[in-house]
């Protein structure tokens, strides 16, 4: 069927309620109609992401449907119904109700499900899925997307987002749902009857914030230094009640949280975007910030895997901490403090992505610690805590992405802001301990192992046309192999899609170890780098780059210009 077919079968068919039908008869665009229906809400290696909207291309109950049917059958093929479904769900519009779809389509299938009682932050719905023993998780979010998003993402079993082989399996059982008559449901009572729908108690709560605050290094700075200011904003998001717990019962006394961003509420409405990475999400912390004189402000995304952090640097000024400086500075503390007490292990493992800094490679060389690289998105950092426990060879000391994401410990298997946070306020303890603030604390580690200095940039382009200038860009790229981006040349370029990394100065070519991905990562003079790739959750094509430099300055101004030229290749 053509756009116009499927949209016609919405509004004739009984299986769509009214609110929907109605809300696709007030479109007189046919652009935006042919926007929705020209193809399926596509579930990707992580799940659905898409715009709320009645539609086969938008997030709506009837999609989620769908996707959960796939996921059913794939986890009734690998014999999983007894085992069950963790599913938690976020602040945002129609949260709470794809969380409820999604457990009513498992149930009536025969699968067993664990539904959070209210808003829980995606880090926790990874370690549930452990700690239950479940077959997957769902946990219904659009993370850091603007208001109109949502999303379901789904872990396996391990706790972590679906990898291969799962990933693909489920994809391809979703396809197979090709109407909406193969979709099963059934009424709540009926499930609960049935003891198929089982709502979680407060234990999960309980142990998720004892594994955070185990997380914690040195106990006796968070007392020392019980002057140090903290601001935080969860951006009407689930992160407040974790965040505030933990903190409190750990000592820091001087916490504030910001009033009008503290209540869930999925229009975002105090901020244009919910993404702690942009600066403009912090307006109203700084203020509070300037007012309390704080040390630091912090900020979670609305599930709490990211956070975003300011500093003071002297009263009334801060400065932003990008996802690298954040990891970085972390994962020096944690190395030393834990070389220092002897509880770094001999097989130590710190794990990061193919766009994250190269600064954590030299902090990881100075401790002796092995550092793992894997491809973009941090479903592949929580995985090698998989292989590590699988064959005995490294033990997982943290994790880190450039997007602003970080974990410490095995508890959970995916990116946790609550715990970042928590460590980032003993990193700041131990300094203000010494007198220092957390940036004199960065400042330090530049001076030791360099200047670092990244950025992402990227272009937006939106629907069918968008796409097709992505794909465009990025078979340009590969036709058209470039030797020089600005005033950089290229030594090397590894093409993840073929596995071939091919070195610009001899024309010699080299397999690379990691799963096939539709990724260009170029090696440059001045130690430098830079990756093209499509995004895989917005209508985006990303351009990620790092340098480095004898100074902060001479590094962030190598950068721009970097940037600069990266865009311009797919303007």
């Amino acid at each position: 069927m053509n756009y116009k077919e499927k949209y016609d079968l919405w509004l004739t068919s009984d299986y769509f309620d009214e609110d929907t039908k109605n809300e696709l008869r007030t479109i007189k665009d046919d652009k935006e109609i042919e926007d929705r229906f020209y193809k399926g809400l596509e579930f990707g290696t992580g799940g659905l992401r898409g715009m709320i909207g009645a539609g086969e291309n938008r997030m709506n109950i009837y999609t989620v449907r769908k996707a959960t049917q796939g996921l059913a059958n794939y986890i009734i093929e690998e014999k999983g119904q007894s085992k069950g479904v963790a599913i938690a769900y976020d602040s945002r519009i129609m949260s709470k109700e794809f969380a409820q779809e999604t457990a009513l389509c498992l149930n009536a299938n025969g699968i067993k499900t664990f539904i959070f009682p209210e808003l829980r932050p995606t880090p926790e719905l990874s370690y549930a899925v452990r700690k239950l023993g479940c077959i997957a998780g769902v946990v219904i979010t659009a993370s850091h997307n603007p208001a109109q998003y949502n999303g379901y993402k789904v872990y396996w079993e391990d706790g972590g987002q679906i990898t291969p082989p799962h990933d693909k399996n489920i994809m391809s059982q979703v396809a197979l749902v090709t109407s909406y008559d193969m979709v099963k449901t059934m009424d709540m009572e009926q499930a609960i009857g049935q003891e198929l729908y089982h709502i979680l108690d407060e234990n999960i709560d309980k142990g998720y914030f004892e594994e955070v605050k185990k997380q914690v290094i040195n106990p006796a700075v968070i007392k020392e230094a019980n002057d140090l200011k903290i601001v935080y904003t969860p951006l009407h998001g689930t992160g407040l009640v974790p965040v505030t717990t933990v903190l409190k019962e750990l000592g820091f006394e001087n916490v504030y949280v910001v009033e009008e961003q503290a209540a869930p509420d999925g229009r975002f409405p105090t901020v244009t975007y919910p993404n702690p990475e942009e600066d403009s999400a912090f307006e109203l912390a700084i203020s509070l910030a300037v007012e309390k004189d704080a040390d630091i402000v912090m900020a979670t995304d609305p599930d709490a895997d990211r956070l975003g952090l300011f500093v003071k640097i002297e009263p009334g000024r801060y400065i932003s901490f990008n996802g690298n400086m954040i990891g970085t500075i972390i994962a020096e503390y944690i190395l030393r403090e834990r070389a220092n007490n002897g509880t770094l292990p001999t097989n130590a493992a710190v794990v990061s992505t193919i766009v994250t800094t190269d600064m954590v490679k030299a902090v990881c060389e100075r401790y002796g610690v092995k550092l793992i690289e894997t491809l973009t998105g941090f479903k592949y950092v929580g995985e090698q805590i998989k292989f590590f426990e699988r064959d005995n060879s490294y033990e997982f000391v943290f994790g880190l992405e450039e997007s602003y994401g970080c974990l410490a410990g095995t508890y959970a298997r995916d990116k946790d802001a609550c715990s970042t946070l928590t460590l980032l306020c003993e990193v700041a303890a131990y300094y203000k301990t010494r007198g220092m603030s957390l940036w004199d604390g960065m400042l330090e580690l530049y001076d030791y192992y360099g200047a670092y200095a990244e950025k992402l940039s990227y272009i937006v382009l939106q629907g069918k046309d968008g796409l097709a200038k992505i794909g465009e860009i990025m078979s340009n790229l590969r036709e058209k192999p470039l030797g020089k981006i600005g005033k950089f040349d290229v030594l090397a370029v590894t093409d993840y899609k073929t596995g071939n990394r091919m070195d610009c100065l001899t024309g010699d070519v080299t397999k690379v170890d990691l799963p096939v991905s539709d990724v260009l990562y170029y090696e440059l003079i001045y130690g430098a780098w830079c990756a093209v790739r499509p995004s895989g959750t917005e209508p985006k094509i990303k351009f990620y780059m790092g340098t480095k430099a004898k100074d902060f300055e001479s590094a962030k101004d190598l950068c721009e210009e970097l940037s600069e030229s990266l865009v311009a290749l797919g303007e």
